[in-house]
């Protein structure tokens, strides 16, 4: 069995070749953290690691930081994979599928803001299934604190707002 950090790594890709979204940094150290596989430091480590190498992808958006894995990722998984053990692939099956539902909304619908040329705020939000983005609204608001606002909101709004969209269109 591997150890140490390629143990940490092998298991981060295995988490993310195990959903069809990005999981984020908080997701993944969560996991990590709860079953006591190693530490907090460790985890970024091997995050960053899987980044430079190319193994993963990283999106930054608002305070969150989303990982995919990528095709040297996949391939790198494929042949290591017998190194995680197989206590540990059960107890990670086993979150993700028991935690899907959460993790997958939280990795999904996505809203951020940037200061537009004109002085206001324009608040991109996004629903995306898998790597297919369903909905990509910009949305052009004054204040930082309405940008904000927005932005909270956007999860818990996202699927009707959609519905309704879809609604009135087709």
């Amino acid at each position: 069995m591997a150890e140490g950090l390629t143990l940490y790594k092998l298991i981060i890709l295995y988490m993310l070749r195990k959903v069809n979204f990005p999981l984020s940094n908080t997701q993944i150290t969560e996991l990590m953290i709860d079953k006591e596989y190693t530490d907090y430091f460790h985890i970024q480590e091997a995050l960053s690691d899987l980044v430079e190498a190319k193994l993963i992808s990283m999106e930054k958006i608002r305070n969150a930081t989303q990982y995919t894995a990528t095709i040297d990722g996949e391939k790198t998984l494929e042949y290591f994979t017998g190194e995680i053990s197989y206590p540990i692939k059960k107890e990670i099956d086993r979150y993700l599928r028991d935690n899907a539902y959460e993790l997958r909304n939280e990795s999904c619908m996505l809203a951020d803001w940037k200061l537009s040329d004109d002085g206001g705020y324009a608040v991109n939000c996004r629903v995306n299934e898998g790597k297919e983005t369903i909905i990509d609204l910009t949305i052009n608001v004054t204040t930082e604190e309405e940008a904000e606002r927005v932005c909270e909101k956007w999860p818990d709004k996202a699927q009707k707002l959609y519905v309704e969209i879809m609604s009135e269109l087709l």
